[in-house]
């Protein structure tokens, strides 16, 4: 564990904070019964993605995108709240979003060689000191662990949607698909989700990272980009062994070569205080 990090200056947020919508855009929903997780090829049996059963969901309202950089700028500036990963001092970064030597001189996550345990890396600064979130106020926020998306919610009077919710979201009224759009991964040859382009971690084909909120179509619900670009915490616990939450949805790092969890039934989890580089979240609230 490193020193804690203090927070941008007043002036920061506000500069921040002014790139916030003026509303938040949540998208209602009747709820209804469908058929959760999966049993097909691409399907992680140890994650739990089966047996494909019907769920139950109550009418429940969902936001349109992950939660921005500017909005959890109005939250940290209207409550001074600090995060896990300023408690901490660190935080984990990919290393291709690193310089090389910086890289080369970080600890690594031994499992997961390509995670570098970044000083100073907060949601703000999320690739560590000098680094700078200007330019991505419309962005999803990173280095959020769980609990700091708790926080933000319950400011919002709202509460993260459970993993019920989440997956009935993310489908957009389809059955079954393992994309919010269907069957084909990129229809017509057009990319429709941020996922690691090349070969990964060390031969990208493009430029990695994440996104806007809103750069690809939004599903059939109108929920944007629910597949790739980041994680997005839950409610949810990952099984009766692990009170872990659950994360969905995949990320920018994910590739087929090691990762397909950029679905719509994959499922991840993490410590409740855990914050990465390509976490994030999404607010629901009950109708």
């Amino acid at each position: 564990m490193g020193s804690a990090v203090p927070g941008p200056s007043r002036a920061e947020l506000e500069t921040l904070a002014a790139a916030a919508p003026d509303e938040l855009a949540l998208v209602g929903l009747d709820g209804g019964a469908f058929r959760m997780g999966s049993e097909d090829a691409l399907a992680y049996p140890q994650d739990g993605e089966g047996p494909v059963r019907s769920v139950e969901v109550a009418p429940f309202a969902i936001s349109a995108t992950t939660v921005t950089v500017a909005e959890f700028a109005v939250f940290v500036l209207a409550t001074g709240h600090v995060t896990d990963a300023q408690r901490c001092g660190d935080s984990l970064v990919f290393a291709g979003k690193l310089a090389p030597q910086a890289a080369e001189r970080l600890p690594r996550v031994a499992e997961a060689p390509w995670w570098c345990q970044v000083p100073g890396a907060t949601w703000f600064t999320p690739e560590g000191p000098g680094s700078s979130v200007r330019g991505r106020e419309d962005h999803p926020v990173t280095h959020v662990s769980q609990r700091d998306a708790v926080a933000y919610t319950a400011w919002l009077g709202a509460r993260l949607p459970s993993e019920q919710e989440w997956e009935f979201a993310a489908r957009g009224g389809l059955d079954q698909q393992p994309y919010p759009w269907g069957v084909v991964l990129d229809p017509d040859g057009v990319r429709r989700m941020n996922i690691f382009p090349g070969t990964f971690p060390d031969e990208p084909g493009g430029p990695v990272g994440t996104v806007p909120v809103r750069f690809f179509e939004p599903n059939g619900y109108g929920l944007f980009n629910v597949t790739g670009n980041v994680w997005e915490w839950t409610a949810s616990r990952w099984s009766g062994d692990s009170d872990e939450p659950v994360m969905r949805g995949g990320s920018y790092m994910c590739h087929e070569s090691y990762c397909r969890r950029y679905r719509t039934s994959a499922r991840s989890s993490a410590t409740a205080d855990t914050s990465l580089g390509h976490a994030g979240f999404r607010v629901a609230l009950s109708r």
